[in-house]
């Protein structure tokens, strides 16, 4: 399984905002964005010139970082997404939100989807009673995702509860904070994800 393993402050500088990649660190003054908005690297405090291509590039980029998946899974979801019914852009953010370890980061079972990522594949959940350790499985309607019975005690698990109250759980999940158990009442749809992303450049991106 293949990931990012550089410094994935440098993917917040480079994209100009905060992705929240880090989780707590992100809201504490260590948090590079806050010392350094300016992209890495020696030229990074020059403002070059923007053109279509470059945000519709800038647009994916950020996509990608913000979900945590390398480029070949990305196109592989965009090209699910346009042969799905409906709006494609639409279409492509639902799929990235169905994600488990996106699910669980929803949830406040974690604090980054990086953390979920890892807690997913350490075998902390299970979906409908079956323990799923792949981060990129599809979450169904009607889905329960809970943690298992040995994992409900992991501190890190317990913090992420706790910090996830100011964010709040999305419409489309149902949260028992007491059995830490979601179920996914139904797809969301892109006004009720708090994301700043113009997908209609990722497909205009990709049709060519």
């Amino acid at each position: 399984m293949s990931k990012y393993l550089g410094s994935v402050c440098k993917l917040c500088r480079r994209e100009g905002e905060k992705l929240f990649l880090k989780g707590q660190r992100c809201d504490s003054p260590k948090c590079s964005f806050e010392r350094r908005s300016y992209p890495p690297g020696q030229h990074g405090q020059k403002l070059p010139k923007i053109k279509d291509y470059g945000r519709q590039l800038r647009t994916k980029q950020k996509s990608k970082r913000i979900y945590s998946i390398l480029e070949k899974p990305f196109k592989n979801y965009y090209t699910k997404a346009a042969q799905q019914k409906g709006v494609v852009r639409e279409n492509l953010l639902t799929l990235l939100e169905r994600r488990l370890d996106n699910v669980i980061y929803r949830l406040g079972f974690a604090n980054s989807r990086l953390q979920a990522r890892q807690l997913v594949t350490h075998n902390h959940f299970l979906v409908n009673g079956k323990r799923v350790n792949i981060p990129s499985y599809l979450i169904q309607l009607g889905d329960v995702i809970q943690t298992r019975e040995k994992s409900r005690n992991v501190a890190v698990i317990q913090e992420a509860l706790e910090r996830s109250e100011h964010r709040g759980t999305p419409d489309w999940l149902e949260l028992d904070k007491e059995k830490q158990e979601g179920v996914v009442r139904t797809f969301p749809n892109v006004e009720q994800l708090a994301i700043d992303l113009q997908t209609q450049l990722i497909v205009e991106l990709y049709s060519k």
